[in-house]
């Protein structure tokens, strides 16, 4: 019999985890809080679950890829929460993108259950995580990783094994995501100075592409704004949550951040505009006159 492996979140990331689980051979079980999530799970050869609580009672290993840090606590220690249905010894692999020092509390919290967790937030988006390509920035205890190696090679191109303390994964994750962030925001203002400018859109992308001012965030998601492509990517206010994380992080030790701390509050400003929801780029409406990312169709 496969191996039974468990995932909480069926969102994009964790669909795209769950498939690649599916391709590796494994016996996949999944909770999400949608049905339509479950039932197309279900038609992709996974097996749905009715709680994060049977996930854990089926499977030695849990990855849980939700949004936050309220959403990893309610899915591992909710009314139906996976840790207590969970067979000691087992690992849970948390994903989600939270503050180092709630990675270490949830880490420790896991293992007075008599479990085992490794800090694990990811990075790639959607398609690498179709793919099974993932970049893993972990942390935890070297029986978690002895534990689940074949999972951490299904699901991903690199695993960064970044020391045994919880809550180090989760430190770099952050760090990438305070250039994530200000990558996007600086890429929205410099499409919207040459709008303003007249300079062609598709002219600037292939010139910044091949020149020193690129980035992956500025290709990645500029190419996506020029297509009116709908793929769904990451939203305007996870990076008003994962820049708010870097700064907490920083203010704790009163480190400065100019630019994470102005990046926040252009994504804060695309949210209070009612574009929180829509793709990260959509930072670009707080440039007048600049369209939503998701526009072009309808013109």
């Amino acid at each position: 019999m496969s191996r039974k492996i468990g995932v909480i979140g069926l969102g994009a990331m964790g669909a795209g985890v769950a498939g690649s689980l599916l391709c590796a051979g494994f016996s996949v079980h999944a909770y999400d809080v949608r049905s339509s999530a479950l039932e197309r799970f279900a038609a992709d050869g996974g097996v749905p679950c009715a709680s994060a609580a049977e996930v854990g009672k089926q499977c030695d290993v849990v990855i849980v890829l939700v949004v936050d840090a309220t959403q990893t606590d309610a899915a591992l220690f909710g009314e139906q929460g996976a840790v207590a249905a969970m067979r000691p010894g087992s690992v849970v692999i948390a994903c989600a993108t939270v503050a180092p020092e709630l990675a270490r509390q949830l880490g420790a919290r896991v293992e007075a259950a008599g479990l085992q967790m490794l800090d694990a937030p990811v990075s790639g988006g959607v398609a690498r995580a179709v793919s099974g390509e993932l970049t893993m920035m972990t942390s935890g205890p070297a029986a978690a990783y002895a534990a689940c190696e074949d999972v951490l090679a299904a699901i991903a191109a690199k695993v960064y094994r970044l020391g045994e303390a919880h809550g180090v994964g989760s430190k770099v994750k952050i760090i990438n995501q305070l250039l994530a962030g200000v990558h996007i925001a600086a890429a929205a203002e410099a499409l919207a100075l040459g709008a303003r400018e007249g300079v062609d859109p598709e002219v600037l992308y292939d010139v910044i592409t091949h020149s020193a001012g690129n980035s992956w965030m500025f290709e990645n998601r500029v190419r996506h704004y020029l297509d009116g492509d709908k793929t769904s990517l990451s939203a305007v206010d996870i990076f008003v949550k994962d820049l708010g994380l870097v700064l907490d992080t920083a203010r704790s030790s009163k480190f400065p951040l100019p630019l994470s701390a102005t990046a926040h509050q252009m994504f804060m400003n695309a949210s209070s505009s009612g574009y929180g929801r829509d793709n990260d780029l959509s930072v670009i409406r707080t440039f007048p006159g600049m369209r939503a990312p998701t526009d072009k169709t309808n013109d």
